[in-house]
């Protein structure tokens, strides 16, 4: 009985527990500026009707990639990512398969393979330079023809 009148008396005196508000959240939500790549319109890389079936070997004939991201004001301070998304060969993770077997178009970043469908962290300020190179499956004979490839650029804010 003790027990209990001592459990008793202490809960009287001792005062209620109240959890006071001292916690505050806020922010505001934004919705990211748009931004385009060569204003929506085609990123054309044209290696013209030369290409030697014997000197592709993913140095002859680079060309640059021209590209330009545009993003209206208040982009600045933003985290952006580039990605290059489509069909890779069977031996180089940076090459956009071709229409034509066992060639395709591997393209660069700064000098480094982009490897495709994984995003690369950039400065819509200053985006990297691309590149693109044709390349063919190691050890095959290609054949004559017209070859074209296609390929998704995307920027996006992370």
């Amino acid at each position: 009985m003790t027990r209990f009148l001592t459990l008793g008396l202490l809960l009287a005196v001792t005062p209620p527990l109240f959890a006071a508000d001292n916690m505050l959240f806020h922010g505001t939500l934004i919705e990211p500026p748009p931004c385009t790549i060569n204003d929506d319109g085609m990123v054309d890389v044209d290696f013209g009707e030369r290409v030697g079936i014997n000197k592709v070997n993913g140095v002859n004939y680079r060309k640059p990639v021209d590209y330009r991201i545009t993003c209206e004001s208040g982009a600045t301070g933003l985290d952006m990512t580039l990605t290059l998304s489509g069909t890779h060969t069977g031996y180089d993770d940076a090459a956009v398969q071709t229409d034509m077997a066992d060639l395709g178009i591997q393209v660069l970043q700064n000098g480094t393979p982009f490897t495709l469908n994984t995003p690369l962290s950039i400065d819509p300020q200053n985006p990297p330079v691309l590149e693109a190179v044709p390349v063919k499956t190691p050890g095959a004979t290609l054949p004559e023809g017209a070859f074209v490839a296609t390929a998704t650029l995307k920027a996006e804010y992370q």
